[in-house]
């Protein structure tokens, strides 16, 4: 089973929206949940990827010991220290304030380097119950449950980034069955979780809950990399803060990241390549 080729082709029926002449507000607010003492520069690459990508006003909420780092690291952001566990983690008194935080944004992408704890759960269920467009990866994928239909439902849908271990634990079941039946896995997921997927691989797929699907096979085997993944969850923020559909967002996330791969693989060599590089790439590849 393949999907529908992701190309640009494809992308003329699922536009962003157009490029805004006015303040950083004009351009959309993004909330960054990420980061912990062990991965701070998860949210670093999460974050300039959201600006490279077009989003107008940043926030990074992310763990204490990390703040000041990421502060000047990323000078665009307001960057707000949580307090955490000993292990690094958010602690309790963090998901009050990301919640806090969130209702202020447009879009938030919540995970890259953030570390596994029990809070994640909370913080994950608080984000899809606010109003704004939301990204989901890592921690926050272990910790996520199928929604019950009789509680809050969103005006637009989640963003799941999964890889296949993440996958296989939002289907509770074994990361071979996911790696056997990669696109299946992800239609399944996307249909209990009432959200877009992306099962990441070689050849990704976008599906929906309808079970609509796109492939994309393009990119470079230098995006396998440590951070790779950050950065494509900062371009997905950064398009759902200029206000595109999730669904758009993520076609369109998928295919800039890859073709960013593909250019770097021409300059650099097919491997090689930082994940911090790839970002600069995409303002180039996006519609003008």
């Amino acid at each position: 089973m393949s999907g529908t080729a992701l190309d640009e082709a494809a992308l003329e029926d699922h536009p962003l929206p157009p490029v805004i002449d006015g303040g950083k507000e004009t351009k959309g607010r993004i909330l960054i949940v990420a980061g912990s003492s062990a991965v701070p520069g998860a949210a670093l690459l999460c974050a300039i990827a959201a600006m490279r990508s077009g989003a107008g006003k940043l926030r990074i909420a992310t763990v204490e010991s990390a703040a000041i780092g990421l502060g000047i690291a990323m000078p665009e952001a307001m960057v707000i220290g949580l307090s955490e566990t000993k292990d690094g983690g958010f602690s309790s008194d963090a998901a009050q304030r990301i919640e806090e935080l969130a209702r202020e944004a447009d879009a938030v992408v919540a995970g890259p380097g953030v570390k596994s704890s029990g809070r994640c759960q909370e913080i994950a269920q608080a984000l899809l119950e606010s109003s704004a467009a939301v990204a989901l990866d890592v921690a926050f994928l272990h910790a996520l449950e199928p929604p019950d239909r009789r509680r809050h439902e969103r005006s637009s849908m989640p963003i799941l980034l999964p890889n296949a271990e993440e996958l296989a634990s939002l289907l509770d079941c074994d990361s071979s069955e996911v790696e056997e039946n990669s696109l299946e896995s992800g239609i399944r997921a996307a249909e209990l979780y009432r959200s877009v997927v992306l099962v990441k691989g070689v050849a990704s797929h976008v599906v929906t809950p309808g079970g609509e699907c796109w492939t994309y096979e393009g990119g470079a085997p230098g995006l396998g990399v440590s951070g790779s993944g950050d950065v494509l969850a900062g371009i997905v923020g950064g398009l759902l803060a200029r206000g595109a559909e999730p669904l758009n967002a993520l076609l369109w996330s998928v295919w800039l990241h890859g073709e960013a791969g593909a250019r770097l693989a021409k300059k650099v060599g097919p491997i090689g390549f930082l994940a911090r590089e790839i970002a600069d790439e995409i303002p180039a590849l996006m519609p003008h």
